[in-house]
């Protein structure tokens, strides 16, 4: 059962921004960027990234589709031939911040269906592994800030998914017991934080992986956010 939840946390990339039209063009100017014109360590980068340059999108088995920095920065940093250290990582956020900006695509129209749910009484919060800084200012170019009431990223001090801190952080925040909330996302880090932290999951099947097999595991799949009003409040009546 699914109509009792009173908080609904999004994931970001796959859930309610469109993953290869806006990280596959950012991702490659990034790595362009970082390598300064050595072809041999674009390369590098590409091929950890499983990354691919010609149509600008990454594989299914890219690390950077459910990922933070600090999880592929350090074999980033080996490519480069520099320290992983904690600056090197926050020049990768500060760099996909303002190409992400660049490219920034929504799945749909989010802002009509955050307000639907807003509207009905839920509480809207977002869990991401991108930065904090960088999810908040591709929400407020999306027209977003007002439905959330929590925005939280791999650097929050809650911890990255797919471990259960940063929702359980969540459900905390609005003074909801775990059970009572749902993570909104399209990858298994998504499922396993909503699991880890006693929540319930919402599969989207947006992102650029896929999902059948998570399907199962799922208390709710769906296309994409655009459905989700009418899949959580028709219930309801």
């Amino acid at each position: 059962m699914i109509d009792d939840i009173e908080a609904l946390l999004f994931d970001k990339d796959g859930t309610l921004v469109d993953f290869d039209r806006t990280w596959g063009p950012a991702a490659g100017a990034v790595m362009q960027t970082l390598a300064a014109g050595d072809a041999a360590r674009l390369a590098e980068l590409h091929r950890i990234s499983a990354y691919v340059p010609e149509q600008r999108r990454f594989l299914p088995s890219s690390p950077l589709l459910a990922g933070s920095s600090s999880h592929y920065g350090p074999s980033w940093a080996q490519a480069l031939g520099v320290p992983a250290s904690a600056d090197f990582l926050r020049r990768i956020d500060r760099l996909f911040a303002r190409e992400g900006l660049r490219h920034l695509t929504p799945i749909g129209n989010p802002v009509c269906a955050l307000g639907r749910l807003a509207a009905a009484g839920l509480s809207l919060a977002m869990v991401t592994n991108d930065a904090e800084a960088n999810a908040r200012q591709q929400v407020a170019a999306l027209g977003l800030s007002r439905w959330l009431v929590a925005i939280y990223g791999y650097d929050s001090g809650h911890g990255s998914k797919p471990d259960p801190g940063m929702v359980r952080a969540c459900a905390a925040h609005g003074g909801h017991a775990p059970s009572r909330v749902a993570v909104v996302g399209d990858t298994a880090h998504d499922l396993d934080a909503a699991r880890g932290a006693g929540a319930r999951f919402i599969l989207v099947r947006s992102g650029p992986a896929p999902v059948a097999h998570l399907a199962a595991a799922a208390d709710l799949v769906i296309d994409s956010v655009d459905d989700l009003p009418q899949a959580l409040l028709g219930r309801r009546g």
